[in-house]
């Protein structure tokens, strides 16, 4: 079975996240928008587009989003068979915080890793 097909999301907590986010909008180019985020389509070798992209997003660091890890990150990886996944990793031993609600982007589910950072999981809906 395969596992984790790539990196749907990149999310961090800061202090001030208006500042970080106006700094990496500043000095590296990312084009950060007014929910907080930004969101890179993915490309080919010859820089075509395809299907998938990856979000970036900076909250303010007393969110509870990463809950029940108290780290100021969480990646969240694209996976094939969420399903399938879930049933391996809790018979692997792994221990599984929440399986969400099918929603309009796929079905998501959060894990957490042995240094005690939520992971989150997700299936994107068809052709996403």
């Amino acid at each position: 079975m395969k596992r984790v097909t790539g990196i749907g999301g990149v999310f961090f907590k800061a202090k001030d996240p208006v500042a970080l986010r106006a700094w990496y909008k500043t000095h590296l180019g990312v084009d950060v928008q007014a929910w907080g985020g930004a969101v890179f389509d993915w490309t080919d070798a010859n820089g075509q587009p395809v299907a998938g992209a990856t979000a970036w997003t900076i909250s303010a660091d007393n969110g509870k989003e990463y809950a029940p890890s108290t780290s100021s990150f969480m990646i969240n990886y694209r996976v094939a068979d969420l399903d399938a996944l879930l049933v391996a990793l809790r018979d692997e031993g792994c221990h599984v915080v929440e399986v969400g609600e099918p929603s309009e982007f796929g079905k998501f589910a959060w894990v957490m890793d042995p240094e005690g950072n939520k992971v989150e999981l997700w299936e994107p809906v068809p052709g996403q």
